[in-house]
């Protein structure tokens, strides 16, 4: 009698690599908190470094402390012109010259450069002009300025409204002849009159080449009015490094560079962000 024998099959282990787990969401947002911090400590690598050479150079003795002093030290002292108030006192006097020299040159600058751009019999009644005055040199004029205006404010603003209206107004002029003459044919086939040529067509398509121009005159507008505070004025941040070099208080005027510094890039960046505001329909490539 012969015995069979059963074989007896047993499903396959299912493997524990083919269960996919559920992602965990800590770690993915751990990644992306890792990659925003990589990516900023790599734009601010050169910075750090900078400012970490600035410190130890003048403490091993490489360079004489008194006239280049530790970056912490400059850090005191400045704390010491915000607690006695002298900070903000050189800092009011600054930005009201310079926002207001900055805001005449747009007025003057923006309306003037879109009729030269548009108008070509305009641009070329006022080309030879503007060739000449574009050439003269802003600090040049500083003498003519104060003399004619005094030493007081309007110098100032006078000095800085000229130094800005220049990048604004070639920028725009610059913005209106470049638009795309395909947009134009294509708008006078819709029949848009030269007005709403104007308005719906060639400013728009002429706002970003604009706003280089203004990028630019924001920072004209810190550093023309700083050279002009250094002479003849009672306050501003020019003033306050002038006064700090004289008197021989280097931290209180590595202190005012780093301020200007500071309010360049604050300007810079407001600026940065009304353009993306106005040109949020401009595709990026």
């Amino acid at each position: 009698m012969s015995s069979t024998k059963e074989t007896l099959t047993f499903p396959k282990t299912i493997q524990s690599s083919s269960i996919s787990s559920p992602p965990k969401i800590s770690s993915l947002g751990d990644g992306f908190n890792l990659s925003w911090l990589s990516s900023g400590f790599k734009r601010s690598a050169a910075i750090l470094l900078f400012l970490a050479i600035w410190e130890i150079v003048p403490r091993i003795g490489l360079v004489d402390s008194a006239f280049l002093p530790a970056f912490s030290t400059v850090l005191l002292s400045g704390w010491g012109l915000i607690q006695n108030g002298q900070l903000l006192t050189h800092l009011q006097a600054s930005l009201i010259r310079s926002i207001s020299g900055f805001i005449f040159a747009i007025i003057i600058a923006i309306p003037l450069g879109l009729a030269i751009g548009w108008y070509t019999r305009f641009s070329e009644f006022l080309s030879p002009l503007l060739e000449v005055f574009r050439n003269t040199a802003a600090l040049a004029l500083l003498p003519v300025f104060i003399l004619f205006l005094g030493i007081g404010e309007s110098s100032k603003i006078a000095l800085v409204t000229y130094a800005c209206t220049w990048p604004i107004l070639l920028n725009t002029i610059s913005g209106v002849r470049n638009v795309d003459p395909l947009l134009i044919k294509s708008a006078r086939t819709m029949g848009l009159s030269s007005i709403q040529l104007f308005r719906k067509v060639i400013l728009p398509a002429a706002i970003p080449t604009i706003f280089v121009g203004v990028r630019l005159a924001g920072s004209f507008s810190v550093l023309m009015l700083i050279a002009a505070e250094m002479v003849g004025a009672k306050a501003g941040l020019g003033y306050l490094i002038n006064y700090a070099q004289y008197n021989f208080q280097i931290p209180e005027m590595f202190f005012g560079i780093i301020s200007i510094t500071t309010i360049g890039l604050l300007f810079n960046y407001s600026l940065l962000a009304i353009e993306k505001r106005l040109t949020a329909w401009k595709t990026e490539r």
